[in-house]
């Protein structure tokens, strides 16, 4: 399975696998990742799973659709690099995928 580490505002790592398919909001929920608080279920409709993607993987998580770009707008301190985790889908090809979490999350 992927691994994807989630790295708390204060410098905390969870690396934890999640299986192919889900979402990366879906790895942190399912993994008691803090952080990601996931108030929509993953349905695009809260910016509650608001993370950072680490440089080197924003190519591969693809940019965000316009829906996703328009929810972005409710979360806060967005960056470029910002994105929903319900909005990114875990494959092989993300295996090692690095996302960092703002310090609120609303």
């Amino acid at each position: 399975m992927p691994k994807v580490t989630y790295i708390e505002h204060d410098g905390r790592e969870h690396a934890v696998e999640v299986k192919s398919g889900l979402s990366v909001m879906e790895g942190a929920v399912r993994n008691n990742v803090p952080g990601i608080d996931a108030d929509c279920g993953g349905a695009c409709a809260c910016a509650t799973c608001h993370v950072y993607v680490d440089e080197a993987w924003r190519e591969a998580t693809g940019k965000p659709s316009a829906m996703e770009e328009s929810m972005l707008d409710f979360a806060e301190e967005v960056e470029p690099n910002s994105r929903l985790s319900c909005q990114i889908r875990v494959s092989d090809a993300l295996d090692g995928l690095i996302v960092r979490l703002p310090a609120n999350q609303h």
